[in-house]
């Protein structure tokens, strides 16, 4: 397998005007656990071994703060920080003992596109465990670009992702054997696109998005099966206009994967995934996709 020095993605921090009514619709309607509460922020955990997955954050409106991917090792942190800075990257933090409840060290720099990516190694885990119908861990985590090709190349050269798949308008970047970590679309302007949960199974993400839709949450696309990556999605719009996904069956890959192009990834017209039974992506969420811009990000 490629030599990876980032091994998953951990976290995100987004921000929210509505921050016990974020806390309210991810821990009793979304799936998550409250895991910590400190300095202004709250961090939710999923049933997976990390200790959080999602950090909420008070703010005028939402905006992703941060993308957080664990590191393998204590050398690999420094490396990657010598490499960001030469890079360019503006750096927001240097590597050492992180203040968050999860602990461990991290250093975060924010790209030249205007995301802030953290990195941390050694932090606090817990006992994983499996529940039907509620999120694992995260999956991935698509980003809107207005220069795609470069922001790969920053991924891949300075952060140690390989490409896994490229179609028209995304690319996919993946840091171990899920088919992406992250994704990255063409879009006007620089932001988040949405978040993906992955759930236990197909059946979770049935059972999980009828619970959405029981508490006036529409699917706002899906239930479907992408193309690239091969994992179930729904997509939903959260109380304050993030899109979040639950996802299943993500596609497991190795280095004998050989990465598809555009001209590999097209559906027969009016089709907009492998099953061809997902209806059109609402206007809603459509909208909601190009919002959230990236916001700054604490030190």
């Amino acid at each position: 397998m490629s030599d990876f020095p980032v091994t998953a993605l951990r976290s995100v921090e987004v921000t929210t005007p509505q921050l016990a009514g974020s806390v309210e619709f991810y821990s009793k309607v979304w799936g998550l656990d409250v895991a910590a509460e400190a300095d202004g922020t709250v961090y939710l955990a999923a049933t997976g071994s990390d200790f959080h997955v999602l950090e909420l954050t008070s703010g005028e409106a939402a905006s992703l703060r941060k993308i957080s991917f664990r590191v393998r090792s204590h050398d690999d942190l420094q490396r990657l920080f010598a490499r960001a800075r030469q890079a360019g990257c503006e750096v927001i933090s240097s590597p050492a003992p992180s203040s968050a409840p999860s602990g461990g060290t991290s250093f975060m720099v924010r790209e030249a596109q205007g995301c802030a990516i953290e990195f941390v190694h050694g932090d606090r885990t817990k006992p994983a465990r499996v529940i039907a119908d509620r999120p694992e861990r995260l999956a991935h985590v698509n980003i809107n670009s207005a220069d795609i090709e470069k922001l790969s190349a920053f991924y891949q050269e300075t952060l140690g992702f390989r490409l896994s798949d490229r179609s028209k308008l995304m690319a996919f970047l993946c840091c171990n054997s899920d088919h992406h970590a992250v994704v990255l679309a063409e879009a006007p302007r620089n932001g988040l696109n949405h978040v993906a949960f992955l759930m236990p199974d197909l059946e979770s993400v049935m059972r999980g998005s009828g619970r959405m839709v029981d508490h006036g949450y529409p699917i706002g696309w899906g239930v479907g099966r992408h193309g690239p990556g091969d994992n179930v999605f729904a997509y939903f719009v959260d109380p304050t206009g993030t899109v979040i996904e639950y996802t299943a069956e993500v596609l497991q890959i190795d280095d004998s994967y050989v990465a598809k192009g555009p001209g590999d990834w097209v559906w027969p017209p009016g089709r907009t995934d492998q099953w061809g039974i997902a209806p059109p992506k609402s206007e809603a969420c459509k909208a909601a996709q190009l919002a959230v811009p990236f916001a700054a990000a604490r030190a």
